[in-house]
């Protein structure tokens, strides 16, 4: 097995992957699975780990402070849909001329 560093020009990012030889009796021929070990810092050089859809890893916990800005988006989402629905119904009602 080895460790293969391959460069997105894309996005700009060096993946690492762990590479794993392996002989295809059907196509005679050798072939290589991967798998994605982490991002490559571009400073240090060490790699990070990562799951491959960049997102946090599972053990990471979220503190309390978090769920409490989630808290107050969702109150403020909640608040701007109870506004538009009072005046939609303000305008049914102009609309029907009670």
């Amino acid at each position: 097995m080895a460790i293969i560093k391959q460069y997105d020009k894309r996005s700009g990012i060096t993946y690492a992957y762990e590479s794993h030889s392996y002989w295809d009796p059907e196509k005679k021929m050798t072939r290589a699975k991967r798998k994605l070990i982490g991002r490559v810092d571009p400073e240090t050089g060490e790699i990070v780990p990562t799951d491959g859809r960049n997102r946090k890893c599972k053990t990471a916990a979220m503190d309390s402070a978090d769920y409490k800005k989630m808290y107050e988006k969702l109150l403020k989402k909640y608040e701007a849909q109870e506004t538009l629905i009072e005046s939609l119904k303000k305008q049914i009602k102009e609309l029907k001329g009670y």
